[in-house]
């Protein structure tokens, strides 16, 4: 009888699921399904040899990954060519009818802000899943996939092979969870839905991505093998059929009107939508005809991606406080009536300064424009002053810092104020921070809330002391213990070998950013080479230039600062610099400058493969660059290397350099 109640419940169970994941339109309430579960996991731990190997219960695996493996796609998964006029996509539609000489037909759907993966079926059963990566090779994270309810383990009646491609997303409600959770355990919020989607699922800990409540859209079919398909429209309601949660279709149209008519229905129905998309993708609706149009080495020419703006809201600008950074530069901040932008809830925005907030006459009280700049850092664009109503107050700069009191400086030529405050706690607390963070000496576990502890405590006064810190003294503090001491001491132990590079940047001087620090340490190798330059020996290095080239000079002249540095040094922190030897020179004598984003590569990625094949990587476009790398929302860099007429690749262009 037993054996017998575990085939039901996973039978039951199965169709609970893609009645509540995949159609949203639940049969039974969520403490019957739970109820259900924890009562099939019982019987099959009595009954392991009856256990259905896809059934729910093993959506999360019971070991922890060392890594991911590398999965060489079959089908490349190509990016889109993105639009952002009518005239673009008219013109996309006029080379489409140049290429074919018959009717053809497009259909439109959703393009959700998430993360591509393929996932593949052998005789209808999920055997893998991987990301994108750079299109042609991806990372292996299939224990992770099987953490999303709305993907079927097993399918209905497949062919014996199939592979799908969808996009990974998590919805702004389960977003807006995830983040109110990890504001309340003071852990750092996620920017947006899609960058705590790609983190969710390349945990190396399933249960973790389990916990982020993952969902899933399959957008085209990647390849079949016993079945094929005349129209793309058809292949999706077959993949509907199967158990897929298929991106929404309303049909086909007949012309690239029609079809531009539903893009711009679609952007008046995003705010409604519960989760994040950023346009709209057309395709040609026919197989063969796709086949006829071809791909280029990078985008299929048989598709499109209009891209909708960046999101802007209106909303109440309740409040202006100030906040000191780590160099002191004292920035006016938005307090917000909380609105929800581009994927998140946001009460807080950046007024950049003093001369932004006269400019653009905005007062304490007004209805102000919300956006995200780069999709990640909220910013008020400008005030609606015909909604005043009188009641609104103007804002003016404290004369003193609101942390330690000390006056408040603003240099000639810049925009900021600063605290000239030798002691600022909150200076302090910043610039600790930072030299934690993951570019710079990279301590895993030492985030703001237990730096705050630190020094509230009196345990640290400066950077060094993180490197005496003893085991005692932090498991005292709240919520750490010995087991959480023992972790962060071998965290700031590892610290010591990130080298010269690293160390330069987590000093946090004013301008000097990680390619600055680099450079450097390239340069001269070592810190006490770097502590008895001149300004100008460090100016004439490219990406330094004479304002950085001062602020490094007086840096090393504070005695603070050179106390700081005795104590590193006698802690055994490395303050040298190991050059890396080029694995090849097929980039030798080029120069490329990076910008926009890559989907599935980090622009340090990047810049890691150029310089690994000999090439150099610059900050700034100018005459000295051979090349522009443009990613999606390429900005200023890509107008000024036109202007200049610098050569404008793609990623594909630099494997294509490599491999000859």
């Amino acid at each position: 009888m037993s054996i017998e109640r575990l085939k039901e419940l996973t039978q039951k169970l199965n169709y609970y699921a893609y009645q509540y994941y995949v159609l949203d339109e639940p049969v039974v309430s969520d403490y019957e399904y739970d109820m259900a579960l924890r009562e099939l996991s019982s019987l099959e731990e009595k009954y392991p040899e009856h256990k259905d190997p896809y059934s729910l219960t093993s959506r999360v695996g019971g070991e922890v990954l060392k890594g991911f493996e590398s999965v060489e796609h079959l089908v490349p998964m190509q990016s889109l060519t993105d639009a952002f006029s009518k005239e673009e996509i008219l013109e996309f539609d006029e080379r489409v009818r140049g290429a074919l000489s018959e009717d053809y037909e497009y259909v439109v759907e959703y393009k959700i802000d998430g993360l591509s993966v393929s996932l593949e079926y052998e005789n209808g059963f999920f055997v893998r899943g991987s990301t994108r990566g750079d299109g042609n090779v991806g990372e292996d994270v299939t224990q992770n996939l099987k953490t999303i309810r709305s993907i079927p383990l097993r399918l209905k009646s497949a062919p014996q092979r199939l592979e799908v491609r969808g996009e990974v997303f998590i919805g702004k409600e389960d977003f807006e969870k995830l983040n109110k959770a990890r504001e309340e355990r003071k852990e750092p919020l996620f920017a947006n839905a899609r960058n705590a989607a790609a983190g969710s699922l390349r945990q190396l800990d399933s249960s973790v991505t389990k916990d982020r409540r993952l969902d899933i859209y399959i957008f085209n079919i990647q390849s079949s093998t016993g079945k094929s398909f005349k129209t793309h429209y058809e292949g999706l309601m077959y993949l509907k059929e199967q158990g897929f949660k298929v991106v929404p279709c309303e049909g086909v149209y007949e012309n690239i009107e029609k079809a531009f008519d539903r893009v711009l229905k679609i952007g008046k129905e995003r705010d409604k939508l519960r989760f994040d998309i950023d346009g709209a993708v057309i395709k040609i609706n026919d197989i063969s005809q796709r086949e006829k149009l071809g791909t280029t080495s990078k985008c299929p020419r048989w598709a499109v991606a209009y891209k909708f703006p960046a999101e802007m809201k209106k909303t109440k600008l309740l409040d202006i406080i100030v906040q000191v950074g780590r160099t002191g530069a004292v920035t006016p901040n938005a307090v917000l009536e909380p609105v929800h932008v581009a994927g998140s809830t946001v009460s807080r925005a950046t007024l950049h300064n003093i001369d932004f907030i006269e400019e653009k006459d905005i007062y304490i009280g007004d209805n102000v424009y919300i956006r995200k700049a780069g999709d990640i850092i909220p910013e008020v664009v400008g005030a609606e002053a015909k909604d005043r109503t009188g009641k609104e107050r103007k804002f003016t700069m404290p004369s003193v810092c609101p942390e330690c009191g000390a006056p408040l400086k603003r240099a000639e030529g810049e925009a900021a104020y600063r605290c000239t405050g030798n002691s600022c706690p909150a200076k302090l607390s910043r610039r600790i921070i930072h030299f934690a963070s993951r570019d710079a000496m990279d301590i895993e576990g030492l985030g703001p809330r237990i730096v705050e502890q630190l020094l509230e405590t009196g345990l640290i006064s400066s950077c060094a002391d993180l490197y005496y810190l003893k085991k005692e003294e932090i498991a005292q503090m709240e919520k750490m213990g010995e087991k959480s001491a023992e972790n962060l001491l071998s965290a700031i132990e590892e610290s010591k070998k990130r080298g010269l590079s690293r160390l330069l940047f987590a000093f946090g001087i004013r301008l000097s950013g990680k390619r600055a620090s680099l450079s450097l340490a390239e340069n001269f190798v070592s810190l006490d080479n770097i502590m008895n330059l001149e300004i100008s020996d460090m100016a004439e290095i490219y990406d330094i230039g004479e304002k950085m080239a001062t602020n490094v000079y007086n840096f090393f002249k504070d005695e603070e600062n050179l106390k700081m540095i005795e104590r590193l040094k006698a802690a055994g922190v490395k303050m040298t610099h190991d050059r890396e030897k080029a694995e090849s020179k097929r980039l030798e004598g080029k120069s490329f400058v990076i910008t926009g984003k890559f989907e599935g590569l980090s622009r340090d990625g990047i810049s890691a493969m150029i310089e690994k094949n000999g090439g150099k990587v610059l900050s700034a476009v100018s005459k000295n660059a051979d090349f522009l790398v443009a990613g999606e929302k390429a900005g200023s860099k890509l107008k000024k290397a036109q202007d200049l007429g610098i050569s404008i690749i793609d990623l594909s262009a630099i494997y294509d350099m490599i491999e000859e």
